[in-house]
């Protein structure tokens, strides 16, 4: 297996129209740095340990890739397919990334954080979100089924629709202005 390790990349155009390919089947310590990797291909690549900053990282190929520890900070991730990556030691952190119309299907993010992030229309069905934070996001369209969302931390984002009868919400935590979106089915008039 190819290795590369405590390496920074800076400014370098990955995207599938460059041609230019990741090189390694392996990066650990890694720091990426405004690279453009948008369709690119990270099947069956391992990151450990590794940080993506202000990174375009929209319709990567994400087949049984690793990312074990890894961090995004202000990456556009666009349609990224996270229920194909490899679920061994998956755990990630994000914050002020644009996740919208991404797939978390079956994915453990447990315990994850998310820091002011937009998040339309991203899918969490059957996502294990316990314990997950979500700090200042935009949740608009989002869709939360079978998820298991106990002690998930909701209370300061925005635009969360979903069905409490078809998520296990168990000690979940809400703003009280979010309550009519989570209420709607039932067709109650709630006065504040």
């Amino acid at each position: 297996m190819t290795y590369c390790e405590d390496q920074s990349f800076e400014k370098i155009d990955f995207s599938a129209e460059s041609g230019v390919r990741m090189e390694f089947e392996r990066y650990e310590h890694c720091h990426f740095l405004d690279c453009d990797f948008n369709a690119a291909n990270f099947s069956k690549i391992k990151f450990i340990d590794c940080r993506f900053e202000e990174c375009n990282l929209s319709l990567v190929k994400l087949t049984d890739t690793s990312f074990q520890d890894v961090h995004f900070e202000q990456c556009k991730m666009l349609g990224l397919p996270f229920d194909h990556c490899n679920p061994f030691n998956f755990s990630v952190h994000f914050e002020n990334c644009l996740l919208s119309q991404s797939l978390f299907y079956k994915v453990n993010l447990s315990k994850t954080t998310f820091q002011t992030c937009e998040m339309k229309e991203v899918d969490f069905t059957e996502t294990d979100l316990s314990s997950a934070t979500f700090n200042d996001c935009e949740l608009q369209g989002a869709v939360f089924i079978q998820a298991n969302l106990e002690k998930c931390d909701f209370r300061t984002s925005s635009n969360i629709q979903l069905d409490l009868d078809q998520n296990k919400v168990k000690s979940a935590q809400f703003d009280l202005g979010t309550l009519p979106n989570l209420l709607r089915k039932y067709q109650l008039k709630i006065k504040f």
